[in-house]
């Protein structure tokens, strides 16, 4: 199995999608909308992930633009795969175009599963911080709807219109209208106590990345590209290899971009894993024997000050040795 093809370090980039309205509804700069919506008009399929109506992330099928405007948007929880394998594999035994989409683990996955390589196979992953727990996602939402007293009907994991790209705040919809504005769930998500364990030795917390092309938010593009710099989203673009920098000639007529130095665009989940924090046993003991409700106090109110922040402090130390 083949997981890193052609090239020793990948191009970076810096993007933007040229339609504003795509980088409105999308959380970083719309490359994803870009490249789906090339896979698509060739005739082809996409694969990603979207939440579910009682807020479950799962991967699923798309074979128009209207049902992949659903994958559109960050999900800060683990997807359900479900048969998303078994599928691709018949849609390119069938000669189809596929684009699959998800986290680093997800592409290598999927590799591993074909056990081949397919040309008619473009994979995208994202620069993943770590995946939460599916079981505190649903106890945070439960808890919110009993303290509000109503039920939630649409969620927005960063809700950039109100807030802003650089912001991180979760809106909850109600069925009275009410919008309800929370970082508790990201302050959660940021101490890292809530992560697979997995996550904390996961062996793609690097520039080097099992998917043709790697997508992320380009955090520090105020210094590497101020000119895109507009608080509404950007996107950081790596070509890994041959297939991936074809797929992005492809689409490029439809972007904004600049070929920016991967030194200059580094952040914590492209140098390593993030630690496991001392409190995650303490977590789960309390959330275990004592529930939600006694756990979520430490993350009500205050600044969020968590080792993503102070990991970001360190990036420029570590940079030299990586690149």
């Amino acid at each position: 199995m083949i997981l890193f093809e052609n090239w020793r370090r990948p191009k970076c980039y810096a993007v933007k999608h040229r339609d504003e309205a795509v980088v409105e509804l999308s959380r970083s700069g719309g490359i994803f909308t870009a490249v789906s919506d090339y896979v698509l008009d060739q005739g082809g399929v996409v694969y990603g992930c979207v939440l579910t109506d009682d807020f479950k992330a799962v991967h699923v099928r798309a074979m128009d633009k209207i049902e992949r405007d659903a994958m559109r948007g960050s999900k800060y929880i683990q997807s359900d795969i479900g048969d998303t394998y078994k599928n691709v594999k018949k849609d390119l035994l069938d000669g189809l175009r596929v684009l699959f989409t998800g986290t680093s683990c997800q592409v290598a996955g999927l590799k591993g599963f074909l056990e081949k390589n397919y040309e008619n196979l473009f994979c995208v992953d994202i620069v993943c911080h770590g995946v939460p727990s599916p079981a505190v996602w649903n106890a945070y939402l439960r808890w919110q709807e009993e303290k509000i007293g109503q039920k939630i009907v649409d969620v927005k994991f960063r809700n950039k219109k109100d807030f802003g790209w650089r912001d991180h705040v979760e809106s909850l919809m109600m069925d009275n209208g009410e919008q309800v504005d929370s970082k508790v769930f990201t302050k959660m998500f940021y101490d890292h106590a809530i992560l697979r364990p997995c996550c904390y030795e996961c062996p793609f917390k690097s520039v080097m990345h099992p998917g043709d092309i790697t997508i992320a938010d380009y955090w520090g593009i105020e210094k590497v590209a101020p000119e895109f710099d507009d608080n509404k989203g950007v996107s950081l673009v790596l070509i890994n290899n041959d297939r991936g920098n074809e797929l992005f000639e492809k689409v490029k007529k439809d972007l904004q971009w600049k070929l920016t130095k991967i030194e200059y665009s580094m952040q914590p989940p492209l140098i390593a894993p993030f630690s496991k924090p001392r409190s995650r046993e303490k977590f789960w003991r309390n959330y275990n024997k004592k529930g939600f409700k006694y756990v979520v106090k430490r993350y009500e109110g205050g600044t969020m000050i968590g080792s993503f922040h102070q990991a970001f402090c360190k990036v420029k130390e570590k940079i030299k040795t990586i690149v």
